[in-house]
């Protein structure tokens, strides 16, 4: 069953869209992403210009991700304190970062700059999350616990808060540069940042996995929505059709996800998310490389 969307201007399979919702859903309620690094290459390679996938794709996590938090919320795995902290520096970065988006559209580079920043991004943090959590799986399999990393820079900056939920008293300044960051990734990219808010908030800012998950859902739905709320009324590029198809499936899928999130370990959670990340670098990095199979196209320049 074909949909047409207005903004984006191409017919779509209804069902395709629902089950692209839901599959991002999933991976919210189970790994505290967003998922928009997975859904955007998605709508990229059924059709959908990436100017619309970005700025559409953004106002569909903020719905997986709300339905995501509730159930963190029931299960006190939230940090508040370190959501509102990640959140000043989210604001501050996604507004660059729809200025910056606009720049390049203007140019008509946006295309391959978010191509590109996808191949460099996920390749990066998919490796590295791949190596290290494989490393925790093989000493939790031999019976050791797993290392306690020192905790360092974090705490020698000024500007220090306790923060109850994750056992910590740290320095304000790192949660406002890793907010800052996913808010900018957020708004070029499309997504809600999580695949890097997530390893940065275990590695970095030694947060404990339980609490990491939603903690980044709650930060992730704040930045998102004012990244969506931009590029409407700056870019208007979000379809409203295609929104609320990925929404539907979305809210459904988050539930779905956070019940088989409890019941693997930490480490299952994160080689998965790995692999995730690192088969959609390697499908984004080929489509750069590799000749397209029609090397023209009917539409618009820029919006190929």
């Amino acid at each position: 069953m074909q949909i047409y969307l207005p903004i984006a201007e191409v017919s779509v399979n209804l069902f395709l869209l629902l089950g692209l919702g839901g599959l991002i859903g999933v991976l919210s309620g189970m790994f505290g992403v967003g998922g928009g690094f997975l859904l955007t290459p998605l709508l990229f390679f059924i059709g959908i210009p990436p100017a619309v996938a970005v700025a559409t794709g953004a106002n569909q996590i903020v719905a997986s991700s709300v339905s995501g938090l509730f159930a963190h919320l029931r299960r006190k795995t939230v940090d508040i304190r370190m959501g509102w902290i990640l959140l000043i520096g989210g604001f501050a970065g996604a507004a660059l970062g729809v200025y910056l988006f606009n720049v390049l559209r203007a140019l008509g580079q946006v295309d391959l700059f978010v191509t590109l920043c996808y191949v460099l991004f996920l390749g990066v943090i998919g490796a590295l999350m791949f190596v290290e959590s494989v490393r925790a799986l093989r000493r939790s399999g031999r019976g050791k616990p797993a290392r306690q990393r020192k905790r360092g820079w974090a705490q020698a900056l000024p500007m220090k808060m306790r923060f109850r939920t994750s056992g910590l008293y740290i320095s304000v300044i790192p949660p406002i540069l890793v907010g800052f960051f996913v808010g900018i990734l957020s708004a070029v990219m499309g997504v809600g940042g999580g695949f890097i808010m997530v390893p940065a908030m275990i590695y970095l800012l030694h947060m404990p996995t339980k609490v990491v998950v939603g903690t980044s859902l709650f930060q992730i739905i704040f930045v998102t929505a004012f990244t969506t709320f931009l590029h409407a009324t700056t870019n208007y590029t979000v379809d409203v059709v295609l929104a609320v198809l990925l929404l539907f499936g979305g809210i459904i899928g988050a539930q779905v996800g956070t019940g088989i999130g409890l019941r693997l370990r930490a480490e299952q959670l994160r080689i998965l998310l790995a692999v995730l990340v690192l088969a959609v670098c390697t499908k984004l990095a080929l489509d750069l490389l590799l000749t397209p199979s029609e090397l023209y196209s009917l539409g618009p320049p820029g919006e190929s």
